[in-house]
């Protein structure tokens, strides 16, 4: 036989079936989900977006376009403002493309339209670079 003591249904104490009010259902915050957007959402979004548009920038067309033209012109100020300028208009296209298209079409839809337009333009690009630097054939000087 054993000494352990064992226990009585009938002992005193919140236990984790005697606590839980199952009179209403749970709120989404208790789910795990939340009511109201986070007061920090609006920072996440605008650091996951200044990042990875950042990154994405570093090397790219605009920025050798914006070096070139701030060492020709010798006016560097004026061409960050225009160049700055410019990046925003075309953001701003995006953002305003990219709000309408999240309203007529599926999420799901939309990440692969998105995705077939990268590869799209990957392989455009590439073609054009390969076209660029095969050899061209001599041609005969016009009649």
């Amino acid at each position: 036989m054993s000494s352990a003591p064992q226990p009585t249904p009938a002992e005193p104490g919140p236990t984790a079936e005697t606590s839980a009010d199952t009179s209403a259902p749970p709120s989404p915050a208790a789910a795990g989900g939340s009511e109201a957007p986070a007061p920090r959402g609006w920072l996440v979004a605008f650091i996951t977006t200044f990042t990875t548009v950042f990154l994405a920038e570093l090397g790219d067309k605009t920025q050798l376009a914006a070096l070139l033209l701030s060492a020709q012109s010798g006016r560097p100020l004026l061409v960050f403002l225009g160049a700055s300028l410019a990046l925003i208009c075309s953001s701003l296209v995006g953002v305003l493309l990219g709000r309408w298209l999240a309203r007529v079409m599926p999420a799901q839809q939309l990440e692969r339209l998105a995705g077939g337009l990268m590869v799209a333009l990957g392989l455009w690009l590439g073609r054009q670079a390969v076209l660029n630097l095969a050899p061209m054939p001599d041609l005969p000087p016009p009649a």
